[in-house]
Order: structure tokens, then C-alpha cells, then sequence
């Protein structure tokens, strides 16, 4: 069973700082890519930043320059900086993995998600 742990998510006021957390655990062999995506009532899901184990990074255009994704892959763990934050950030956070174990060869995996509220 792989298990994906999300932390960090809290309230903060507009221009504020958060750094979010996610690490995988379980049988693992290998993870590829890691990626944060986030969501609000009545739409739909979105990439906000993601990373291939080698390196590769995509942003949301809206969230350049302000959030910045990293990973420690001998810890499985991949986070996300925050920087001047704003209201329209507030949203469930959702950590994301494409793993391979001994008995499936890749899968994404989803993390229950995060709350981040941003006040004005």
C-alpha cells in the first residue's frame, strides 16, 4: 500500500508565506513525477506545479514566480513554497505521485488534501 502525507496547509493573511510538505511511503521501487494540484467548490481540479525525478518543473502561469516546487527524492518527498500568497489561492491542495511498486509498474496516487485559505 503507498500512502501519500500531506502537511502544512493553514490560514494566512494576503502576502503571506506557507511551505506545503507531501511524502509518499509504502513498497516502492521508484517514483517519477510529484506534483501539487489544488481545487474550490464547483470546478474542477488544476496542475499548480509539478517535477520529473530528473529534474523538469511546470508551473500554473497564475502561480510563476511566487511558488516554487523542490523535492528530496531519498526521503519521497516533495514540497511546495509558497510566496505572496493571495485570496484566489485559497483552495484544497492535493499532492500527487506516479509510483512504481513490486506489483503494479506505474500508478498515480493522491494525497486527501490540504487547506489553504488565504485572507484579504
Amino acid at each position: 500500500q503507498v500512502q501519500l502525507q500531506e502537511s502544512g496547509g493553514g490560514l494566512v493573511q494576503a502576502g503571506g508565506s506557507l511551505r506545503l510538505s507531501c511524502a509518499a511511503s509504502g513498497i516502492i521501487v521508484s517514483i517519477d513525477a510529484m506534483g501539487w494540484y489544488r481545487q474550490v467548490p464547483g470546478k474542477q481540479r488544476e496542475l499548480v506545479a509539478r517535477s520529473t525525478s530528473g529534474g523538469d518543473t511546470v508551473y500554473k502561469d497564475s502561480v510563476k514566480g511566487r511558488f516554487t516546487i523542490s523535492r528530496d527524492n531519498a526521503k519521497n518527498t516533495v514540497y511546495l513554497q509558497m510566496n505572496s500568497l493571495k485570496p484566489e489561492d485559497t483552495a484544497v491542495y492535493y499532492c500527487n505521485a506516479y509510483v512504481k511498486t513490486l506489483s503494479v509498474f506505474g500508478m498515480d496516487y493522491w494525497g486527501k488534501g490540504t487547506l489553504v485559505t488565504v485572507s484579504s
